[in-house]
């Protein structure tokens, strides 16, 4: 007779259950000053909320802060910044989508620049991140790992 096994351990079981816990929700606020704040504290008590906490938390926190940040320095002022926040199993993933038609890119400034670090830091501390032109403007995302 074979062993007896616990299937609810399986790899398709697990992915089920993931998908199950899904929650897709937007976001949309004016391009302002305020917004990268207001943005941050929204994504934060909502994936709190999820179960989402600790150092995950934080760091999508502070990756949602720093896109929402370029869609309001690099956008049209007064335009609609777009935050689409989805939670899949251990993913939360976070969208940016902007009118402005700039390609973000990746800087390196120097130690004393005031600013340009925030696409370095989604790509050291997000699991993937994207960006492309979208709806008369640009997304940028990122994807964590609240597992890792």
């Amino acid at each position: 007779m074979g062993d007896v096994r616990d299937l609810r351990s399986a790899p398709s079981v697990r992915r089920a259950e993931q998908e199950a816990a899904r929650f897709d929700e937007e976001l949309v606020v004016t391009a302002e000053p305020r917004a990268p704040r207001a943005v941050r504290h929204w994504v934060m008590r909502t994936i709190a909320a999820l179960g989402v906490t600790g150092a995950a938390n934080q760091v999508v926190e502070l990756l949602t802060a720093e896109l929402v940040s370029n869609a309001v320095v690099h956008g049209p002022t007064g335009g609609q910044v777009r935050v689409r926040l989805r939670v899949a199993g251990p993913y939360v993933r976070v969208e940016v989508i902007d009118t402005g038609h700039g390609a973000p890119t990746v800087r390196h400034p120097e130690p004393t620049a005031p600013s340009g670090r925030g696409l370095a830091l989604v790509e050291a501390l997000a699991e993937s991140w994207g960006t492309r032109p979208r709806d008369g403007g640009t997304s940028v995302w990122f994807q964590v790992d609240t597992d890792a």
